[in-house]
């Protein structure tokens, strides 16, 4: 069994003992036809790992806080689809350039008050981004959360993450290559 079967498998055994806040049960997973739909609409595939979640484990409802989003249709916790999310993020970012946001940063989980998880779905690791709204300014909302998004699962499964009670003092490194993702493109 590879890592990132024994990681799926961890982490279907935690999704079907535990249930986020406003999820009443552990949803269907998706079928190959949602997650194409789903890459059709964004614009790009899922990472393989995040494909996997949806496919194999469930959609949406498992993970930190209020869990992963659902993919296409919002949940019975009323958490909007990460989809759609994501298009109403980039749609805002257009039309509020001091805010934008970055291509291929869908969102995955929301902790609240606006903030979100994100996985970069350009980064050949899937690093797990945290989205801060409240910061003064655009520069200072976003955050690496983890390097990929296997350590972010493997962080939740051990209980040690930022958002844990027993976390003390857990700074995030502010993610670098938001500004060279959002500027315009030069015209030469």
């Amino acid at each position: 069994m590879t890592e990132i079967e024994q990681l799926l498998t961890r982490v279907t055994v935690q999704a079907r003992n535990s249930r986020p806040w406003g999820w009443p049960s552990l949803p269907a997973p998706v079928d190959a036809a949602t997650l194409d739909r789903a890459g059709q609409a964004l614009g790009f595939p899922l990472p393989p790992l995040l494909a996997a979640l949806y496919e194999r484990v469930g959609d949406g409802g498992f993970g930190p806080s209020y869990g992963l989003l659902p993919l296409l249709d919002s949940a019975p916790s009323g958490e909007p689809a990460a989809v759609a999310q994501y298009l109403t993020n980039r749609e805002y970012g257009r039309k509020n350039p001091d805010w934008p946001w970055p291509e291929g940063v869908l969102p995955i989980s929301h902790w609240g008050c606006g903030m979100y998880a994100c996985v970069d779905c350009r980064s050949p690791q899937s690093t797990v981004l945290l989205y801060e709204p409240n910061a003064d300014d655009a520069d200072g909302a976003w955050f690496v959360d983890a390097p990929s998004l296997t350590d972010w699962l493997h962080v939740w499964l051990e209980g040690r993450g930022w958002y844990e009670e027993t976390d003390e003092g857990t700074d995030l490194a502010p993610w670098a290559h938001f500004r060279p993702r959002t500027a315009p493109e030069q015209a030469f």
